[in-house]
């Protein structure tokens, strides 16, 4: 994929991680900039995954009230509530 495909997907992800809440906002847009480009592409599928989900699960998986019964996407969860802000 060339540079300009990099940023055109980057670009639309960006999109896709603006949730209307603020916080799940700036959780899903700070994975995206500090990991995505050097995430291999199985963690990136699962980043998709996660995009794919309902504003309110995804605020309870972040929050800690439930978890994901996908362990790939609970991984993932944990590892975006990590990053320091």
């Amino acid at each position: 994929m060339s540079t300009a495909d990099d940023e055109a997907e980057l670009r639309r992800l960006r999109w896709r991680c603006r949730r209307g809440m603020r916080e799940l906002d700036q959780l899903l847009g700070r994975w995206l900039e500090r990991e995505w480009r050097t995430s291999p592409t199985d963690e990136r599928e699962v980043f998709l995954r996660l995009l794919d989900s309902e504003d309110d699960r995804l605020w309870k998986w972040f929050l800690g009230h439930e978890r994901p019964d996908d362990d790939a996407l609970d991984a993932l969860v944990q590892r975006i509530r990590s990053l320091p802000h």
